[in-house]
Formats: C-alpha cells, sequence, structure tokens
C-alpha cells in the first residue's frame, strides 16, 4: 500500500486519518439526497456534522446548507478534512477540534445536526441534552449508521477477521479506551435514548445496497479503524498485507468483494407533526 504520514495524535483514532479520508466508503446519494430533499436544504441554514472525522458526510452536505461545521477531537482528522474541502472548492465549511463535551459552547444555532458512525461513542443522553439549545425548533437529528466491514456477513469478510486475529492475538488487543466505555456497556439501542431526550420525534429509514470493494481499500479500511492496526503489526505489516491480497485473491478469483451493506437512519424532531417523507418512503418506528 502507499505510505501514509506517521500519527502525531494520540487519541482514539491517532494515526488513522491518511487512511480514514481514503479508504472510509462514502454514504449513498439516495441517502444524502432524502436529507436535502426533507429539510428544504436550500443554501441557507447551518449544518453541524458531529464527529466528522474527515468530512464524509460534511463535504457532500455543505453545497446545500449557508454553511456547514464539522467537529472532531482529532486534529488529524480535521486537516484531512480541510483538505478534502479545499480539493471539492467548498469556501463555507469550517472545522473545530473539540469534542461532545464542548457542546453547547459557542457554536451557535443550526438547522441539522448529523452524527455519522459517531453516536455510539458519546455519552449519548448528554450530547441530546446539549443539541436542545443549538437546534432550531424545526430542525433535527441524524443520526446514520451502516454495516461494518470487519463485522463479517459474507466468507470473504470472514476471512479477513480470521488473518486479522492471528495477525493481533488477543493479548496484544489494547485496553479499553473511555471512548470505547460507551459502546460496550451500554446497550440501549438509541431510539431508547431518543425517546427520553428533547428529540423525541423519531423516524427511521433503512437503505439497503451492495458496497464492492477491492483488495487495497479493504487494507486501507482496517488500518482507519480505533484499532490502532498498523501499529500493533509493527515489522509483520507487509507480511499481513501479503496474506490478506493471496487469500482474498484465492477465495474470490477476478471476482469483486461485495459487502451488503444495511444503512440505518435515525431522524429526531422536536415538533409534533412528522414531516413528509421523500419519494413516497413510509416510516419504520
Amino acid at each position: 500500500m502507499t505510505s501514509s504520514p506517521e500519527p502525531f495524535s494520540t487519541g482514539l483514532f491517532a494515526g488513522t486519518a491518511w487512511h480514514y479520508a481514503r479508504y472510509r466508503p462514502s454514504y449513498p446519494q439516495p441517502f444524502l439526497d432524502d436529507l436535502v430533499e426533507r429539510f428544504h436544504l436550500d443554501r441557507t441554514g447551518r449544518l453541524l456534522d458531529l464527529g466528522c472525522g474527515t468530512g464524509q458526510l460534511t463535504i457532500p452536505l455543505a453545497p446545500h446548507v449557508a454553511e456547514a461545521v464539522g467537529i472532531d477531537p482529532e486534529p488529524e482528522m480535521l486537516a484531512e478534512a480541510a483538505e478534502q474541502a479545499q480539493a471539492a472548492g467548498l469556501a463555507n465549511a469550517t472545522w473545530a477540534q473539540g469534542s461532545s463535551t464542548d457542546l453547547p459552547g459557542e457554536f451557535g444555532q443550526f438547522r441539522l445536526v448529523t452524527m455519522g458512525r459517531s453516536f455510539h461513542w458519546m455519552d449519548r443522553e448528554q450530547v441530546l441534552t446539549a443539541l436542545d439549545s443549538m437546534v432550531d425548533g424545526d430542525g433535527a437529528i441524524v443520526l446514520a449508521n451502516d454495516s461494518c466491514l470487519v463485522r463479517p456477513i459474507t466468507p470473504w469478510q470472514q476471512t479477513v477477521e480470521d488473518i486479522q486475529r492471528r495477525f493481533v492475538p488477543a493479548e496484544l488487543m489494547p485496553p479499553p479506551l473511555p471512548g470505547r466505555l460507551n459502546a460496550s456497556t451500554d446497550h440501549q439501542p438509541h431510539e431508547q435514548i431518543l425517546a427520553r431526550s428533547p428529540f423525541r420525534q423519531v423516524d427511521r429509514l433503512v437503505y439497503e445496497f451492495d458496497r464492492p470493494w477491492t483488495i487495497e481499500q479493504v487494507i486501507g479500511y482496517l488500518y482507519s479503524t480505533s484499532l490502532p492496526l498498523r501499529r500493533l503489526l509493527g515489522n509483520r505489516r507487509t507480511a499481513f498485507e501479503q496474506e490478506v491480497t493471496d487469500r482474498l485473491q484465492t477465495l474470490e478469483p477476478n471476482e469483486p468483494l461485495i459487502e451488503p451493506v444495511t444503512l440505518e437512519v435515525l431522524i429526531g424532531t422536536k415538533r409534533q407533526a412528522r414531516v413528509p417523507l421523500p419519494h413516497g418512503m413510509s416510516n419504520d418506528t
């Protein structure tokens, strides 16, 4: 694989930003289009992307709002996000280092707050309480979570997991970090947390599709997760990458690697009347 810069941060995703920006999959266009239509994003109003990473949600939604603000605790992530935004020609995206514990802060008011693949890392009740004063009365929060490549669904995904477990045995795994505590010990579904929050009016949307992967993308994705795989592999990294390549080429010769994906979206609003869903989509609550 192409080499990446060495990490200069010590946070949960330290050293992953270069791979995160290049190998984390984007969100499907129908989902983005539905958000634009549902919330009448007409280049007015403000968007907050909390736990923005390298801008996978911020950047495609920024052209539809007056200002898009991405917040993330990792300076590496923000640097990559700013680079990606500049490459996309965006002039209305700003980036701020911080976390959910910094809310409400001085960030101002927003029509829409998005959290893509990030809400489970947070103190969810604290975040929703803080967002109550930040979100416009007719605004909303959007939680988007999809299938994870390293949660095996297909034989080729199981092969990748087996190789990773062999190269990184349990005794080498890092101890749980504070950021992982909520995800591992608090098993309440997001819907239950939302039901007790100011955003108790909830719509659930589901998008199902197939996501193709190349072997390079698979390896790059593995290096983008909170597991510090590249550091744990050390001088065995080349051997790891070669085995993943060889096994997947043997398992799926000349065939694309396909991951069946389910993207679940929870939309929480403060108003009682439901907003009509786009394209005739039905509510699933």
